[in-house]
């Protein structure tokens, strides 16, 4: 059995092939339901601050391409990342295309949470970002969407209980 240095090491490497999805993603590479399928388990739950949680990878891979739609000149650039044993914390940015008059970029930072299952997949994901910080954005910036978009639930489930055996 890895020690929980290994695993760590395991879990930072399968996260950062899911960034460098993203960005393949970004690239109109690949489809955002395609990071779904590849990096989480079957029984993965994911929870968005705005659509709330999902629950299993085809859900996941289907509300990656639904509550993405529109979105496709936004970036998500990682700032850091850690993994202590099976959980990965990240630090990115939500970046809106264009800049402020001081050149500064239109972007909220976001925290995700992640425990890693092994064999490169995740079976928890809880991105935590201040919507009412990208709401701001939006209007500052003037952004409109790069085509159609599908509005969140009115009442998602936000509840963030990570997988059983995860917690003391």
């Amino acid at each position: 059995m890895p020690d929980a240095g290994d695993r760590s090491a395991e879990a930072k490497a399968a996260y950062q092939r899911y960034v460098a999805g993203r960005e393949d993603v970004a690239r109109g590479e690949r489809s955002w339901a395609s990071l779904g399928e590849e990096f989480f388990t079957d029984d993965a739950v994911f929870v968005d601050p705005a659509w709330g949680r999902v629950e299993g990878r085809d859900a996941i891979a289907a509300f990656m391409d639904e509550s993405m739609a529109g979105l496709d000149d936004w970036t998500f650039p990682e700032v850091w990342t850690m993994a202590e044993g099976d959980r990965v914390v990240s630090m990115w940015w939500n970046r809106l295309p264009g800049k402020r008059p001081d050149g500064s970029h239109y972007q909220a930072a976001g925290i995700s949470v992640l425990h890693y299952a092994g064999d490169g997949r995740f079976s928890y994901e809880a991105d935590l970002l201040n919507m009412a910080e990208v709401h701001e954005l939006l209007g500052a910036s003037g952004w409109r969407p790069s085509g159609p978009m599908h509005v969140p639930p009115s009442t998602p489930d936000r509840d963030l209980t990570p997988p059983r055996g995860w917690l003391p």
